[in-house]
């Protein structure tokens, strides 16, 4: 089987993580996937071994608790465990990503030595709050409200689709605190712990996909969060958001490349033990080249992904270059998912075979993030600059 080797070396110290976390999925998590159904919470066992190894603190700072490994340590786990179920990538990835980046990069020191090494440890799990009913890809038209009284700030509104809501403890959440100014300085950044006075979580939304890890509704009611709790300075919620999502993408490239990986392999497998008309289908045209177009694309989304991924890590802007790769790498896994389908037929079809279920978590990496449209007006903007 093809190894899809990049064109340049990783360090020593990510090839082991990427050995590790391999094993992990060969040995304990692959033989999950039939076990767990549509609904089912993770495995408490998983958690443990997650814990264990460090996966809730790849890019969390070793001062904090984490494994210090960046941008890059992240992709490395996240591409290994995106071969299996979507769901364990979704367990960690608010901890290494948008759940915890707001704080490292913007908040106090005292909110990062509070938060931080607990999440580097996976004692608790984090999220982000931004999307609203009315806000999906117009991140600007959020309306929940944030007013500062006293020692308090207190947050009225919805959010909804937030990866996570029943079982993060800590959320960042991102409302408005001046109407007039908007994303200009009027959003700012909260860190909402479970169980604070006036927040709760109404509902969990049933989706096409696994359903493991879940999205849930997030509701506030006069809601009291103490002033502390205020990430940066007030105004500073826009660019919050904003600055943790290139690694959020790259984070999704990473899974779709993964997930790619995992279809072409029972793609290929398959190929050579069904027969038809008296020969193994791989002997087909047809079928070789869709195995050719899958091995070339994959080769091509993995070699993006992780030139970034190094850039980012050394401190480059690369929105535009994060957006790209979420564009090719989760576009190029959707249609690798469509023709493994096609290649295993009406197998393919059947819940007996992991296609299907694969090609369902897939479809949402096209949209979470930011839609391939944003990416391509993001894209689109860098160029145009």
């Amino acid at each position: 089987m093809m190894d899809f080797k990049l064109p340049f070396e990783l360090p020593e110290e990510l090839n082991l993580l990427r050995e590790t976390t391999a094993r992990v999925v060969q040995k304990e998590l692959i033989p999950l996937e039939k076990k767990l159904k549509d609904g089912d919470p993770v495995p408490s066992e998983v958690i443990k071994i997650f814990s264990e190894l460090g996966f809730f603190g790849i890019t969390i700072p070793q001062e904090y608790g984490g494994m210090g490994l960046g941008i890059p340590g992240y992709v490395v786990v996240q591409e290994e465990l995106g071969k299996t179920l979507d769901c364990f990538n979704l367990l960690i990835s608010g901890n290494n990503g948008i759940g915890s980046l707001g704080i490292l990069y913007f908040g106090s020191e005292e909110q990062k030595r509070k938060y931080l090494p607990r999440m580097a440890s996976g004692e608790i799990i984090s999220a982000f709050a931004l999307t609203e009913p009315g806000a999906g890809s117009d991140a600007q038209s959020i309306k929940t409200r944030a007013e500062k009284k006293g020692d308090f700030y207190i947050l009225n509104g919805t959010k909804h689709f937030i990866t996570r809501a029943d079982i993060a403890d800590v959320f960042t959440v991102i409302a408005v605190t001046d109407p007039q100014k908007k994303a200009r300085g009027g959003f700012s950044a909260f860190i909402v712990e479970k169980g604070m006075k006036g927040f709760r979580i109404t509902k969990t939304h049933e989706t096409m996909g696994s359903d493991i890890v879940k999205q849930g509704e997030l509701v506030f009611e006069d809601c009291e969060v103490p002033a502390e709790n205020l990430i940066g300075n007030e105004g500073d919620g826009f660019k919050v958001a904003m600055s943790v999502l290139a690694e959020g993408r790259l984070g999704i490239g990473a899974r779709a490349v993964g997930a790619s990986i995992r279809l072409f392999e029972e793609a290929v497998k398959y190929s050579k033990e069904r027969v038809q008309f008296g020969q193994p289908i791989c002997e087909f045209q047809g079928i070789r080249w869709m195995l050719s177009e899958m091995a070339t694309n994959i080769l091509a989304a993995r070699s993006m992904l992780y030139a970034v991924a190094l850039r980012r890590h050394k401190g480059e802007d690369v929105t535009a270059e994060a957006s790209m790769v979420k564009l090719f790498a989760t576009e190029n896994a959707w249609k690798i998912g469509d023709m493994a389908l096609q290649i295993f037929g009406g197998y393919g079809y059947m819940k007996d075979y992991p296609v299907e279920r694969i090609l369902r978590d897939i479809r949402s990496m096209r949209i979470i993030e930011g839609t391939s449209e944003i990416q391509k007006l993001v894209i689109a903007r860098a160029i145009l600059k």
